[in-house]
């Protein structure tokens, strides 16, 4: 599937520092693993079902993981990042049906959208961005691999749907960590079956739905049908990444069952402990205070914020006002700090056009430390305040004499200006 246009990142002068994020599975914030044998560092990050416009919910993850992307690029690293976009599913066909619309023209035009929202907010796309209905082969192949370990099952009913028994792998929760009455309620509420006739466990999972009438389906070795939710995932990942990749990311509603499931097949099939080294969970948007959801009908888009005249580098900034890993909150004076904050940053850079580059050293080096940090944004937004209000004040470098120029006149290109307005661009997507 098509993606979106890559955006021109620039090399930051400069020592990148190594990456740690908060992982989940191990709750721990450690080190990211960029040694692997392919020489590049996996990250799968769980993409839209395109039933909606991307609202700041949506903004929030794919921001925060083009923020893992820049920062492992500015340490030299290449990166294979992929993506996926789930065009068959229950909700896209609800909506639909809802809207008396054809079900995969709803899907079209909303990724069409999403991919104009991304390439706006300055997203760096997925070197694969991959579709559910284009990885039917894929998903066909892990579900018999599942069958022939013995991982898998089929009902015994008049709708012999297959099942992943979750008790195949001994390590599974360890995603989430959630006991198994967590497990059970977040199952129901996300799209689980605990309650269906024939299972083996509540908790075990759909991995292949075969047809019934009014639905879309593929042929299969084990009847014709369409993939469960949590194997897609797993089929266009590890066939992409390997067994076992870095990064593995997508909000905190994800934690469970979708990230424990996608994790709990791959190992099933491949015979390995870990898919990711590392699980990263978003935290939610709320509107003034109320969180925000479809069903509530509070939603915020990227594509009526930009519509208004609203700057992307001020969504992104209104985005990194709180740390990522927090539920947070989004409003109209969230909106207002970040563009004042961006026009106070934009005039500071213009007030340091000429001074040499140290008068910026230690803001660049600062601020690739607070990101490497688990991507403390608000700490980024703390420095570079500080360093703009000193530079609107004084219209000189910190350090320097109010006024004074400098000693010589850097080369174009070599000011400290020039190297603001390069670190923002390259390692938070802001563009001054």
């Amino acid at each position: 599937m098509r993606s979106w246009p890559v955006p021109e990142v620039p090399v930051v002068p400069g020592d990148g520092v190594p990456l740690s994020l908060y992982d989940t599975a191990d709750d721990e914030v450690r080190p990211v693993r960029t040694d692997w044998p392919s020489g590049e560092t996996g990250m799968y990050v769980c993409g839209i079902t395109p039933y909606d416009s991307t609202h700041l919910g949506h903004a929030a993850t794919y921001v925060t993981f083009d923020l893992v992307h820049r920062q492992l690029l500015d340490n030299g690293h290449k990166v294979h990042f992929v993506e996926n976009i789930t065009d068959v599913d229950d909700p896209l066909f609800e909506r639909a049906e809802r809207d008396g619309v054809d079900w995969r023209d709803l899907g079209r035009s909303q990724i069409d959208l999403f991919r104009s929202d991304m390439e706006t907010l300055a997203v760096i796309p997925p070197r694969e961005y991959v579709g559910a209905m284009e990885s039917v082969d894929e998903v066909v192949d892990l579900v018999s691999r599942l069958l022939d370990v013995g991982a898998a099952y089929r009902l015994d009913d008049s709708y012999p749907d297959i099942y992943v028994d979750h008790t195949f792998t001994e390590q599974f929760g360890y995603v989430s960590r959630y006991d198994a009455a967590t497990m059970t309620r977040y199952f129901a509420e996300r799209g689980g079956d605990p309650d269906r006739e024939g299972k083996r466990h509540p908790l075990d999972a759909l991995v292949w739905r075969v047809n019934r009438e009014g639905e879309p389906s593929w042929d299969a070795p084990f009847g014709a049908g369409r993939p469960g939710w949590h194997v897609e995932c797993s089929a266009i990942a590890t066939n992409r990444l390997g067994a076992s990749f870095a990064v593995q990311g997508g909000g905190i509603d994800l934690r469970f069952p979708h990230h424990e499931f996608s994790a709990a097949h791959a190992e099933a099939a491949h015979s390995c402990t870990r898919m990711a080294d590392h699980y990263v969970h978003t935290g939610m948007i709320g509107l003034d205070g109320v969180k925000m959801s479809k069903s509530l009908g509070n939603l915020v888009f990227v594509s009526g914020l930009t519509a208004a005249g609203h700057d992307p580098s001020a969504i992104r900034l209104g985005l990194y006002e709180s740390h990522y890993r927090q539920d947070r909150d989004w409003s109209d004076a969230v909106l207002t700090r970040a563009e004042d904050r961006l026009a106070l940053w934009r005039r500071a850079v213009g007030t340091a056009d000429g001074l040499p580059e140290t008068a910026a050293d230690h803001l660049v080096a600062d601020v690739r430390a607070a990101l490497a940090d688990d991507l403390d944004t608000p700490r980024v937004l703390d420095l570079v305040d500080a360093w703009a209000r000193q530079q609107d004040a004084t219209g000189s470098a910190p350090g320097t004499v109010p006024g004074s120029a400098p000693e010589s006149v850097p080369e174009q290109g070599k000011d400290a200006g020039t190297l603001v307005r390069t670190m923002c661009d390259a390692l938070l997507g802001v563009r001054l």
